[in-house]
């Protein structure tokens, strides 16, 4: 019986031999590492500074966060229109959208007022400005309550009209039809101009230019290049009376939910990334304009007395537009203006 009983123990004593034997060396092996934290950047351009900006920023986070953090860039819209791209962001799906800042107008008004013309001589001015903290901190904090955390606020290029017919006197734009971001100050401008404004998705306006729904854009050098704006509307107006800029929006809920160690870093490096493509930006602009001379393209200049004209009509434009908006947007427009006096 005892014999029995022990030759019927062996197999169990191997079983349970065989257990600590796995489970021994399952603990030795390491632990799986956690999944990383997937940070998805939207853009609606190709090869400018605002793509420049994603791909610095997304190396520099992905090498500090010791790739807890993995970064997926998105230019050319391919996370959809612009509008799709906010609203991604705000609900958490899309983690970063980069782009001019009169794209958020529908989210708060007061993101409008960097349109504002004849604030800036040039774009050191310009940068100047946009790196003062009073004003920094306040615009980069409005879309807060809107599920928006501003994080990075830096330059594309100075302002300029590309047409299909060539604009080369200010009557010229009298009865033209002008893409412009659907911001009043922006509208205003060519109103100015007798233009008529045209609000409309970046998307739509290529296609808008070769069927001739529109007559011409207002952007910047970079933009209006690098999407071969040349073939369609190849003559290019600088006016320089106002500046494109670019802001950097994180998902405020994705920020949040952060481990406490990043969040500090993706906040320097957001920053940071900002201040250093600024040098690269204006190294880009005047890179597109020459291309846009080498692609075909023709750079016009208005002649000083009607250059001096335009200025006039712009004059007190933005205090005259801001005037009948809200307190809000007059404080931060009257914040603005006093960053830009003292960057002087």
């Amino acid at each position: 019986m005892i014999a029995a009983m022990m030759t019927r123990a062996r197999p169990l004593a191997g079983l349970i031999g065989l257990s600590a034997l796995l489970l021994a060396g399952a603990a030795a092996l390491p632990a799986k590492a956690a999944d990383p934290i997937v940070m998805k950047l939207a853009t609606a351009t190709l090869n400018d500074s605002q793509h420049e900006w994603m791909k610095r920023f997304a190396a520099a986070v992905e090498r500090d966060s010791q790739g807890r953090i993995k970064a997926e860039i998105y230019p050319a819209s391919q996370l959809g229109p612009i509008p799709r791209q906010i609203e991604g962001t705000q609900f958490g799906s899309i983690q970063a959208w980069i782009g001019p800042p009169e794209f958020l107008a529908g989210v708060d008004a007061r993101y409008e007022v960097l349109s504002a013309p004849g604030l800036f001589k040039d774009l050191a001015h310009a940068n100047k400005t946009l790196e003062d903290k009073e004003f920094r901190d306040a615009f980069l904090a409005l879309g807060a309550d809107k599920g928006l955390k501003g994080s990075s606020l830096f330059l594309s290029g100075p302002a300029v009209i590309v047409t299909r017919k060539p604009s080369p006197r200010l009557a010229d734009f009298k009865g033209q039809k002008i893409r412009v971001l659907a911001a009043p100050l922006q509208m205003e401008q060519i109103k100015r101009l007798d233009g008529t404004p045209v609000p409309m998705a970046l998307g739509n306006v290529l296609p808008a230019l070769q069927q001739g729904a529109i007559d011409g854009v207002m952007s910047s050098p970079p933009v209006v290049t690098a999407l071969k704006f040349y073939d369609s509307a190849p003559n290019m107006t600088e006016t320089n009376h106002a500046i494109v800029s670019v802001i950097t929006v994180l998902s405020k809920s994705w920020f949040d939910a952060l481990p406490a160690d990043l969040k500090p870093m993706v906040e320097k490096h957001a920053w940071q990334t900002g201040r250093d493509v600024y040098q690269w930006s204006v190294d880009f602009h005047n890179a597109q304009r020459n291309a846009w001379v080498q692609a075909g393209g023709k750079l016009i200049a208005l002649p000083p007395e009607d250059q001096a004209e335009m200025n006039k009509r712009f004059n007190g434009l933005g205090d005259e537009v801001v005037k009948g908006q809200t307190p809000e947007i007059q404080k931060i427009y009257g914040i603005l203006k006093a960053a830009a006096e003292r960057a002087k």
